[in-house]
Formats: structure tokens, sequence, C-alpha cells
């Protein structure tokens, strides 16, 4: 393919938008661009977008107003937006900029290149936003999606698109479409191909993880764990999101049992609350949560927890807050993403009356936050003196205080644990993409310090 220019990709949101930019990094090269991290040379420029707040909707369109003076210089400069606002705004993206060439809708990336195409032959403005019962399965491009990136171990593969739960405060359901599952082989294929280019870490992606392949009639999500368990240079599978109303025992017993599987689950509960659960549509209730996380813990004594929680939800009391504070102190997760609730003009809840004030969320936001900076504090205090196996990812940006003057050839580096926890030590090599054994000596509210054991 002949050379065409540089393409700029800025990426906001997800997990899967990270992945879904790197399969458009794939097609722009195969169009004759190459991937560049500065953005003046580029010749190309996608957004790729994220709808699941207001504040992410706006950064997309701040990002591409910018643009408009550039393109005054560089006329040639195509402009892109991709994702979920593009999906949701659809041709009325070019009222708010103007100077945009593409939209490029969620289950549309196959016909990029095409787009491209089109705008190069002239035609100012192209929209394709149109639906498909397929799912895109390009395998990656390494040389591509690694071109930039000091960190090559761990990487994200979506196995599934769109989901069909509606819950009454997301827009998935409408921006990605109806629920569509990979082929099994295909996404083999693609963990042995990143796991050949020196992937040590893989974590698939899907807005529910626990109904992969139900409606196509295949292997269920614990078989899927089961095949990648069996490939050879992956070390660990981490996978999200988990929903809890279909989290089945196999999917505990595929925790327990297979061993690159990590004992880590994201179960989002969202609310502690039965009435704010039955209005957000989640489809169990707090009772039932609670029982699934005895499961676990039954079965899988030491597994990690995190979470998703949204405060301030329409006619959200505070007795219902009290219930979702209440279930952080029973359940103790090891970590949150806490949220404050905002309207998104094209869900359910956008018209639920009995909205919350401002104020009154930020407040509960903040206490929930408190209290869950204190819940992990203490769970990583009880750390403090154990062995932990960490796969180091790289050198780390927190700097230890003393370390400089003490460190002589010594240098900062940074890796996870398998319950997902980020761990500072010392080393006098790179060692990125080993998996060592750390003696944990300290602990803080975000992250562990330690030294190679027997060091």
């Amino acid at each position: 393919m002949k050379y065409k220019g540089s393409a700029y990709i800025h990426t906001i949101g997800c997990q899967m938008n990270v992945y879904d930019s790197e399969k458009l990094a794939a097609i722009l090269n195969d169009y004759g661009y190459e991937k560049t991290d500065d953005l003046d040379k580029a010749d190309i420029v996608v957004c790729n977008t994220c709808s699941i707040r207001h504040k992410a909707e706006e950064k997309a369109f701040s990002f591409l107003g910018r643009f408009a003076r550039i393109k005054k210089q560089k006329p040639h400069l195509i402009t892109v937006m991709a994702g979920c606002v593009a999906q949701q705004e659809g041709k009325k993206a070019f009222k708010r900029v103007p100077h945009l060439n593409i939209v490029l809708g969620t289950q549309a990336f196959s016909r990029f290149g095409q787009l491209i195409e089109t705008v190069q032959s002239g035609k100012e403005r192209v929209v394709d936003i149109a639906g498909s019962q397929k799912i895109y399965e390009a395998l990656p491009d390494t040389s591509v999606a690694f071109g930039c990136d000091e960190n090559k171990i761990s990487r994200f593969v979506t196995i599934m698109q769109g989901c069909e739960n509606f819950c009454t405060y997301c827009v998935v359901p409408y921006v990605r479409g109806k629920e569509r599952s990979r082929k099994p082989e295909s996404i083999v294929e693609e963990i042995n191909c990143l796991a050949k280019s020196g992937v040590k870490e893989i974590t698939l992606l899907g807005q529910n993880v626990n109904s992969y392949g139900q409606k196509e009639g295949g292997i269920s999500f614990p078989q899927l764990l089961s095949k990648i368990n069996d490939i050879n240079g992956i070390h660990r599978i981490r996978f999200a999101t988990s929903h809890p109303k279909d989290l089945s025992m196999d999917l505990i017993y595929a925790i327990r049992d297979l061993e690159k599987v990590c004992n880590h689950l994201h179960l989002p509960v969202q609310s502690g609350s039965n009435k704010v659960l039955k209005k957000m549509n989640r489809g169990y209730t707090r009772e039932k949560y609670i029982n699934r996380i005895s499961d676990l813990k039954k079965h899988c004594p030491q597994i990690a927890l995190s979470t998703d929680i949204i405060v301030g939800f329409p006619s959200e009391s505070k007795d219902d807050f009290n219930d979702t504070m209440n279930l952080l102190h029973e359940i103790e997760f090891d970590s949150i993403f806490a949220f404050a609730y905002s309207d998104r003009s094209s869900a359910p809840a956008a018209k639920f009356s009995d909205q919350i004030d401002e104020r009154q969320k930020r407040d509960r936001l903040n206490a929930l936050l408190q209290l869950q900076e204190r819940v992990t504090q203490k769970k990583n205090n009880e750390l403090i003196g154990s062995i932990i196996k960490v796969l180091v990812e790289g050198k780390s940006i927190k700097k230890r205080d003393g370390f400089e003057q003490n460190s002589k050839n010594m240098k900062q580096m940074a890796g996870r644990s398998e319950s997902n926890k980020i761990v500072h030590f010392p080393s006098e090599h790179d060692t990125i993409g080993d998996m060592i054994k750390i003696k944990i000596e300290d602990a803080y509210p975000h992250s562990l310090w330690g030294h190679p054991a027997g060091a």
C-alpha cells in the first residue's frame, strides 16, 4: 500500500474503546497511513468517542473543535469522529463540528477504509452509522497496535459487542447495538497471535461476558476461558464486565480451577437499594447480589472484588444511599469505581422525575469514596509482610520518598498483582514481562510497596 500520510488516534472512554482504536489503527495502516503520536504531523485525525457520561461526550466535541483553525492551514487533513458519540449523533455531529469529514458508527468499522476513499475523492462529509448483525472479526496487526507503546505485555481483547439488558441509565444498547458474540476460534487465534508477540496478560471485554455465546448457541464463557487457559505464553487472564444476574456457578468454578484466570472479579452492583436496583432495571436484588458474593468467597476465599456504583440516581433517598453505604461495609470491596448520576438523553432515566440535586450527589459521592478509601487502606495493610506474584509492567511513575538517594543502580519499577493491585518495587534490571515475587513492606490507598523476595 502506497504511503498516504500519518494518522493520529485520540481515544476517550472505556477499555473497549482502547481495543477499538487498535482496530482503527490497523485499518488506517492498510490504507497507507502510519500511526503517529505527534498531532502536528497528522494527515488524518480520529477521535474515538464515549457517550456513557456527558463529560466524555463534551471532551470529544472539544477535541475535534480545535481543528477548525488547523484545517485552514492543512486543507487535506481528514477529521473523523468514531465510536459511541458518532453512533448517537450521526449527521447531527456536523452541526457542532462543521469541519468534520467522517462520522463512523460503532458497527461500521469494516467500512472505514471505503469512507476514507470517498472523502479523498472529493466528498466533504460522510456518515455511516448503519447497524450490523455481524461482529467485526479482524485479527490484530501487532506492529501497528504496539507501535508507540512501551508496555506490550498486557492487551484487551473484545469477545462480544452490544447489550440487551437495557439498564435505564445506560446508552450502550442504543450506541453499541444488539448483543453479538465473536467466534471462539477467532478469539483463540487472536490471543495466540498476541502471545507470540510477547503479550503475557489479556483482558477479555464485553458488556456482559457472562452471556457470551448464549444467543449463538455456542460454547459458554467458562468454556471459552478454558480454551484460552491452554494458550502457551499467556500467564494471566482477566475479564470485564460481569453482570450479577448472569454470574453462574460454572464461572465461579472456572475462577477457582483455571490457573491463569486471575483471582479477581469486577462485579458492578450500582446500588445497595432494592428500590433503586429495580428502577435501574438491573434484574437482581441486593440479597441475590450478596448471595453471589458469598458463593464466590466460599469457593475462592482470597478473591479480590471490585465494583461500579452510581450515586444520586433519580429518587434515591437518604435511606437508599445508606443501603449502598452499608453494602460497602458488609462486602468490603478491594476497590470501586463510583460516579454521580448524569442524564444521557437517549436513556430512559433521563425522563424520570425526582432528580437529585447536584450538590447532594456530590456530597454522597464524596462520603462513599471516603468510606472506600478506608476499606481499601485496611485491605492493603493486611498484605504487609506477605509475598505476592507481580507481573512487571514497566518503570514506576510514582516515586517513593528517599528512593533516589538510596537507589544506587536500582530502578523503581511497577507491576500488578493477580488481584489487580499496583505494586512498586526497586530493581537493578528492566524486567518488563517477568513474573516475580515481591515481599510487601508498605501499603497506600492505591498501591503497595515492596522488594523482590530474597533481595
